[in-house]
């Protein structure tokens, strides 16, 4: 229920406040080399690097590469991880994929759209009442404040 409350709330705003609508091909042809090792080559940007990580205000989260609404502000939270987290996704717009690279087993996080990669979900840290972390790239992300 919380989720389709929050959609209500926030994605008028979003859609206005987008300077491109959300794009259905053509993902990845704007961006930078940096942003192109994370989102398209599953790199992952430096811990404590990340524009979004200490930010705090309210609005919404978007795919960098093709503009579809990911996270609500709502739902980051300060995980002391060094990327930016959050505990909850605005409905249909991730997919996982087990991920069994570095040796370890995760699951990867992308957007239902591009398919770009965002980053990984962690499950049964106790960081907050759901239980629940996505682990997220600021390169594969783009902050669109409440107006």
């Amino acid at each position: 229920m919380k989720n389709i409350l929050n959609v209500l709330i926030f994605l008028p705003f979003t859609l206005l406040a987008q300077e491109k609508e959300i794009k259905t091909a053509n993902y990845f042809e704007d961006l930078t080399p940096k942003e192109r090792e994370i989102i398209v080559k599953k790199g992952t940007e430096r811990a404590w690097s990340g524009d979004y990580l200490a930010n705090t205000a309210r609005g919404i989260y978007v795919c960098k590469a093709c503009n579809n609404p990911l996270f609500n502000s709502d739902s980051k939270f300060k995980s002391n991880c060094g990327w930016p987290s959050f505990d909850d996704e605005i409905d249909e717009a991730i997919t996982r994929k087990q991920d069994y690279s570095l040796g370890m087993k995760r699951v990867e996080i992308c957007c239902s759209n591009c398919k770009g990669h965002l980053g990984h979900i962690f499950e049964g840290e106790g960081l907050t009442d759901k239980n629940i972390r996505h682990c997220v790239n600021s390169l594969s992300i783009l902050f669109i404040p409440k107006k």
